[in-house]
């Protein structure tokens, strides 16, 4: 096992991006900017596996995102690669509240966590409407809880 993998144990989407040497700002490390990309990144793929992302322009029942914050622990320089995760650990009754966390390999380090809120959206009508009995059971399944449900609704 890396010795990153215990970082991200509880995250069920892991991919893996390389920082490339146009990330990194006059400051001379990655552009806070870019953490965010990383995490929409996952963020996207975790909503493609739980059956939320719909094809482009949307249409039908998918996810918009309504806000995102960003606590950064460390700087990232170019050489590196990043590793990041994706979970659910809250779903409401038109939410999903994401968590992402980001790893440096070359520090062996969390550089930054990642809080997301997505709706469930109908964009024919652009109103939120209840997650999808089959997205809450595929996040379920992802997430590994057997009760149909990744969390409680509040």
């Amino acid at each position: 096992m890396p010795p990153t993998a215990e970082f991200l144990a509880d995250y069920p989407i892991v991919i893996e991006l390389p920082v490339l040497w146009g990330d990194q700002d006059a400051f001379g490390h990655v552009n806070n900017l870019r953490y965010m990309g990383w995490a929409e990144t996952a963020r996207v793929e975790y909503l493609r596996r739980i059956g939320l992302w719909v094809p482009l322009p949307p249409a039908g029942i998918g996810p918009i995102l309504v806000s995102v914050s960003c606590d950064y622990k460390r700087p990232v320089t170019y050489p590196d690669t990043v590793r990041v995760g994706a979970r659910v650990p809250r779903i409401g009754n038109s939410s999903l509240t994401m968590e992402h966390r980001i790893v440096s390999l070359t520090l062996g380090k969390i550089v930054a966590e990642v809080g997301s809120t997505i709706v469930a959206l109908d964009y024919g009508r652009m109103k939120s409407v209840p997650v999808p009995e089959p997205v809450l059971r595929a996040i379920a399944e992802l997430e590994g809880h057997g009760n149909g449900r990744a969390a409680t609704h509040p």
